[in-house]
């Protein structure tokens, strides 16, 4: 005691602790760095509300969390009871939000921003359908897009409200699914991206016993994928048959084509919110359970497997191994009214022997196969001691990508050099992110110069008495196009952070 005091009655004068004081005492969940005193309210000033939408997420997140642990804890328990996760308020809120602003609409006619001018109504009314169960699905608009190799691919374009349900339907089926998904499924996953399949694969080929790939492929995946075996496999988990009539709504909803309503017991529209979902719970039954089932049993040496979506790599570290796997892949594939692509899907010579082993058969260099974009290489390392995977851009990619911008370069022939060259911009820096990985340099650099070399020729058509030199145009290249550089580390150093 003090001046009749005791020490704990004083006053604490709270001061801010300076950045990185290591020596300090750790708060639990908060960073000593950052820690702080919160200041207090300013005399006469109400306590700030949250808005409504960081509220919603709140709730949302706190649902699915404990949908999430009854999943856990049970991997086999049937969820009887999920429809009124779907049409709560802060669920649909949430979806809405989740939306891509500028997507094009659906037949409906219906944008995010006009459905937004009333947005508490409109949602009120959506979930008051859906609660007694009057919400019908619209038909899905097909559009076709290019392919690399020439071919349509046909996309759906869905109504506002049917893409807004299915990504509520899909937050709360995600919080169950996501418990069983195996480890090399990454495709359409919740925190789970292209490089991350590509960095497992890079550090599978240099750490694992792989001499034999395959490279596979489905033909027409998301038109063969079959319904009625699709729901009996949701049925494993999800007993809610209000939310199976929901699935089955949506895929019963047709395509409508040039004015025409065509229905199918097969497929799901590629383009839709729930067709990632629906296509990755279709191949965990078919394919993610009995490959790792088949390398549990039946293999001998290492087996590797990398799946994204319709598209996946297996290594093997025997030959025998991987022509029956191929086999028995087919006929696995068939039971369930899918087909591997004849002229995509193929066993290779691949991994740190293939070069030696070929050059004493007589027999080249190995193949290369291709996975999410990237030409996959045997090679090795600068000093020329060690094996290691070389990753390329496509061909096909980088040549429809150039084609691409020719056209475009075509339509923005009278824009202003600095509208182009904003634009250029944009584009080369997107291209240097995605494939921006080691050993891709090159590749990034050729992509620069053409791009370069077809806005220096749209520029030349501007005018048949045009001025522009070279040298001025390489000037206007250093200023707007982006140079080439990595925007990836060493998939061995990222892969063994996250795993």
């Amino acid at each position: 005691m003090m001046n009749g005091r005791r020490k704990s009655d004083r006053p604490v004068v709270a001061t801010k602790p300076a950045n990185k004081a290591g020596e300090l005492v750790t708060v639990v969940n908060e960073p000593v760095a950052e820690r702080v005193e919160r200041r207090g309210l300013a005399k006469g000033k109400p306590p700030r509300q949250n808005t409504n939408r960081a509220q919603d997420r709140a709730i949302v997140q706190s649902e699915l969390g404990r949908i999430r642990q009854a999943a856990v804890k049970d991997r086999k328990v049937k969820f009887t009871s999920l429809m009124h996760h779907i049409y709560n308020l802060s669920t649909l809120r949430e979806a809405y939000y989740g939306l891509k602003r500028d997507a094009a609409p659906g037949i409906d006619g219906e944008r995010w921003r006009q459905y937004g001018e009333n947005l508490e109504s409109n949602l009120e009314e959506l979930a008051a359908r859906l609660r007694r169960g009057a919400y019908r699905a619209k038909a899905v608009r097909r559009v076709y897009i290019t392919k690399d190799d020439g071919r349509q691919r046909p996309l759906g374009v869905t109504a506002l409200e049917d893409k807004l349900v299915q990504r509520a339907t899909v937050t709360v089926l995600n919080a169950i699914y996501e418990t069983n998904f195996l480890g090399f499924s990454y495709g359409y996953r919740p925190g789970k991206g292209q490089h991350n399949a590509l960095d497992a694969l890079y550090t599978a080929l240099l750490t694992r016993k792989v001499n034999w790939v395959l490279d596979g492929d489905l033909s027409s995946f998301f038109d063969s994928l079959d319904h009625e075996w699709l729901i009996k496999f949701i049925e494993h988990r999800v007993a809610d048959q209000r939310v199976v009539r929901l699935i089955r709504k949506w895929l019963n909803a047709g395509v409508l084509e040039e004015g025409q309503w065509t229905c199918s017991e097969e497929g799901t529209p590629q383009g839709g919110s729930a067709s990632p979902l629906l296509a990755n719970i279709y191949l965990h039954y078919v394919f993610d359970l009995w490959v790792q089932h088949w390398r549990k049993t039946k293999a001998k040496g290492d087996v590797i497997v990398v799946r994204w979506a319709d598209d996946f790599v297996v290594g093997f570290e025997h030959q025998s191994e991987a022509e029956q796997f191929h086999e028995e892949l087919a006929e696995r594939f068939a039971k369930f009214k899918l087909k591997l692509h004849p002229e995509k899907t193929r066993v290779i010579e691949f991994g740190r022997f293939a070069v030696n082993n070929r050059k004493r058969r007589g027999q080249g260099k190995p193949e290369t196969f291709n996975f999410l974009g990237f030409t996959h290489i045997c090679g090795q390392t600068r000093s020329k001691r060690m094996f290691t995977v070389l990753r390329r851009t496509m061909s096909k990619r980088k040549r429809a990508k150039l084609k691409e911008i020719k056209t475009e370069l075509r339509q923005r022939l009278h824009d202003r050099v600095p509208e182009v060259g904003r634009w250029l911009r944009s584009v080369v820096a997107g291209h240097n992110r995605y494939y921006g990985v080691p050993s891709n340099l090159g590749s990034l650099s050729v992509f620069r110069f053409h791009v370069g070399r077809a806005w220096y020729r749209s520029l030349r058509r501007r005018s048949q008495k045009t001025r522009l030199t070279w040298e001025r145009m390489r000037r206007l290249i250093n200023l707007w196009l982006p140079r080439p550089m990595l925007h990836h580390p060493y998939p061995s150093r990222r892969f063994g952070v996250i795993t």
